[in-house]
């Protein structure tokens, strides 16, 4: 696999060009996984965390590790830097983040992957959300911005290991009809990360199934002591 910067944005699709992802949460495990795929793909990529020294310091590790233009900052800097923001904060913090992040991301697509879930010892459950699901209150919660929800259930542990080459796992992208270019842009975002196929899922009110959907894969995986993802066969 390359690491030569201008090799890898050559092999980018022309819809992401010149874009720079931003990772809000990018310092926990799924965020973390997620930046280095994306720098590993010679996508330019800021770490948002709510310690800016945290951010840097995570940086600075995936710059190391990947060879790509990885950068920190706090969150609202990481969202003012990003033209595609992923949100992978945990739960509880979610709408407090982007309700004081509203203005910021006005004008930007943000990608919303966090699962509305709680844990007890029985496992993990889903949690109910007034908007129905996270996704949803993502959109409530900025409306000049265009929400679309993806990556909620692709494996962080196999995001972060250098050892797998390629991600065996299709991601459902969410969004409103109006939405198609965004929609297709995300998908092309996550076919970057190989292994991985981006594919159309409905709209922001079927999000709550997908969320929900991350559920079982943590009760397959406590079970088969696997990572699992999920395909979508016959397209």
């Amino acid at each position: 696999m390359t690491t030569d910067p201008e090799e890898m944005s050559m092999s980018l699709p022309a819809s992401l060009a010149a874009t720079t992802v931003a990772v809000l949460g990018g310092t926990g495990p799924q965020g973390r996984g997620l930046a280095r795929r994306f720098a590993t793909a010679g996508l330019p990529v800021v770490i948002g965390s709510r310690s800016a020294d945290r951010a840097e310091e995570t940086a600075k590790t995936l710059a190391s590790a990947t060879g790509g233009d990885v950068t920190g900052a706090d969150n609202e800097g990481a969202a003012a830097a990003g033209d595609i923001v992923i949100v992978a904060v945990p739960w509880d913090g979610h709408g407090d983040l982007l309700r004081s992040l509203a203005g910021t991301l006005a004008g930007k697509v943000v990608v919303d992957c966090v699962n509305p879930l709680g844990f007890d010892k029985q496992g993990a459950f889903v949690l109910e959300v007034e908007e129905g699901s996270a996704a949803e209150q993502a959109a409530a919660l900025l409306p000049d911005s265009t929400v679309i929800g993806a990556f909620h259930s692709v494996s962080a542990v196999k995001l972060e290991d250098p050892d797998v080459a390629e991600v065996d796992t299709d991601v459902l992208v969410l969004g409103e009809g109006e939405n198609r270019e965004a929609c297709d842009l995300v998908q092309d975002l996550a076919g970057v990360i190989p292994g991985v196929r981006g594919v159309y899922g409905g709209r922001l009110r079927n999000a709550h199934q997908i969320e929900s959907l991350t559920a079982n894969l943590i009760a397959i995986n406590r079970r088969y002591k696997a990572h699992a993802g999920i395909r979508i066969t016959d397209i």
